[in-house]
């Protein structure tokens, strides 16, 4: 079963698409405006689910850090999934992600938000602020920004004990993270690159395997396509599209790069999308149900290939309507009007 864009846990992905446009009804937008941001408030009203307990101290970090706040309802353009944070100087926007089939307990990954999906930045925002707050410390002492750490002060969270890096011995700062923080998939990814430029090829091959591991980044396919490079880097080309053709039993918008590269690992051409899109017509859809499927999965599994589709070219905004008429119909109405809202 395809949780609709939301987290698959080991579950070969199906693969479908209508092409009448609009079919579904659109849902109700509910109303909200703020003059100041108030991304508590949205994460709560909008998109109804429970609002990280440090998140306006990660916003005064990144304020702090000279990133310009912006409304969690500016999503025109982007993936629907996501609440707006922040933007940088080069114009890279930090998110939170909003899946919308979550297991319980789930909370809020943290995203840089990319044209074809989301990059993920961390499992959480108290892990994220912890990592800032590391990698400030780590800096020379002329180069580190005070203000972060005040920024930080007043949680009623530790986040990190200013000087622990360097009492810690760990000889370098990605070891550190990983110990002491939590698993970030750059730093995962720099760690296989180190292995390599040592010569180290078995180090680099474990640490590739261990980064597919289900439980460290669930719902997410970038391991797999990582894997699948360094796979490829060795000269294991039958086990690289392998683990490229498990990626693509994520959603696509996960793989931290775009659809094509992973699809020329995986050996495929066009076929997938194809397929997505014959899926998805009404003939399609009654092809499921008549196997046994419940409406409701039918319209869900629909919405999830609308976003793998959507995320091929980038163009969100053109699928959101659809998207947000399949979360709908399938139970889903307050996911249907967080999609939908735009400031």
């Amino acid at each position: 079963m395809k949780a609709g864009g939301g987290v698959v846990f080991g579950v070969p992905r199906a693969a479908a698409f209508p092409t009448i446009l609009f079919r579904h009804r659109r849902p109700t937008v509910r109303c909200y405006s703020s003059s100041v941001p108030d991304h508590v408030s949205f994460i709560k009203d909008v998109a109804v689910t429970q609002p990280p307990q440090n998140l306006n101290h990660l916003l005064k970090i990144l304020q702090v850090r000279g990133e310009e706040i912006v409304s969690p309802g500016a999503k025109q353009g982007l993936i629907p999934l996501v609440v707006p944070l922040s933007k940088n100087k080069s114009g890279s926007l930090t998110a939170l992600l909003r899946w919308p089939t979550a297991p319980i307990g789930m909370e809020m990954p943290v995203v840089e938000v990319r044209k074809y999906g989301v990059w993920l930045l961390a499992k959480n925002v108290d892990q994220y602020i912890h990592r800032i707050l590391v990698e400030e410390d780590a800096k020379e002492s002329q180069e580190r920004n005070e203000e972060l750490f005040n920024a930080s002060a007043d949680s009623e969270k530790k986040f990190y004990e200013k000087g622990d890096f360097a009492a810690s011995q760990i000889s370098n700062i990605e070891s550190y993270l990983l110990k002491k923080v939590g698993l970030f998939p750059d730093i995962i990814e720099r760690k296989v690159k180190q292995h390599f430029d040592k010569g180290d090829h078995v180090s680099a091959l474990v640490t590739g395997e261990f980064y597919t591991k289900r439980e460290h980044f669930p719902g997410f396919g970038r391991p797999f396509v990582f894997n699948a490079e360094v796979l490829l880097k060795v000269g294991r080309n039958i086990e690289a599209k392998d683990s490229a053709r498990g990626a693509l039993k994520s959603p696509w918008w996960t793989l931290g790069c775009e659809y094509q590269e992973v699809a020329n690992i995986a050996q495929w051409d066009d076929e997938q999308i194809e397929y997505i899109k014959e899926r998805v017509t009404d003939e399609g859809r009654q092809e499921d149900i008549k196997k046994g499927k419940e409406p409701a999965q039918v319209a869900l599994d629909e919405a999830a290939f609308l976003l793998d589709l959507a995320s091929v070219e980038g163009t969100w905004d053109a699928y959101v309507e659809r998207i947000a008429g399949c979360y709908s119909e399938g139970g889903l109405n307050e996911i249907a009007k967080f999609l939908l809202y735009r400031d």
